[in-house]
């Protein structure tokens, strides 16, 4: 029942327990319990809300900052990872397979305050031998969501036959 719980509050986190025992065929009661069970041992991190934030008036940049670094003995990545994840301006770090290490995100005011974390905090620390900074200019999906707008949709479904 777990598993079928995080699929559907997975697309809906607003889903009421109510709605959610119903679409399970599950009691209340049941849902309820499993829940907290996932929130209490971290199976659920939190609940986040997909903002298309073009539609505001808020001024922002988000960046992807691949990272390569030199393990180091006895901790391997982790221990990087844990430095750059406690920076206030980190939203996601993930280590990767391939060409760099870590895929950091992160968003700011301006291109020079994204800039200015690279080069004065992330670049200096001791283990770090590169970066490559990329500044995300438009999101056409973000997290399963379309963030299209409405004159986008309607070139599609010109195009499409």
């Amino acid at each position: 029942m777990k598993e079928k719980i995080l699929s559907v509050i997975e697309k809906n986190s607003k889903i009421s327990i109510k709605d959610l025992a119903i679409v399970l065929g599950e009691p209340e009661e049941e849902v309820a319990k499993a829940i907290y069970e996932m929130e209490s041992d971290k199976t659920i991190c939190g609940y986040h809300t997909i903002i298309n934030w073009d539609k505001t008036n808020r001024e922002k940049v988000v960046a992807l900052i691949e990272v390569r670094v030199t393990p180091q003995r006895g901790h391997g990545f982790d221990h990087i990872a844990e430095r750059i994840y406690n920076f206030p301006e980190v939203d996601t770090v993930y280590l990767m397979s391939g060409a760099y290490d870590f895929c950091v995100m992160l968003e700011g005011k301006t291109l020079k305050q994204v800039s200015a974390f690279v080069s004065e905090k992330l670049s200096t620390l001791e283990s770090v031998t590169s970066t490559a900074t990329h500044f995300v200019l438009k999101k056409y999906k973000d997290h399963g969501t379309i963030m299209v707008s409405e004159t986008n949709k309607k070139e599609r479904q010109l195009i499409t036959p």
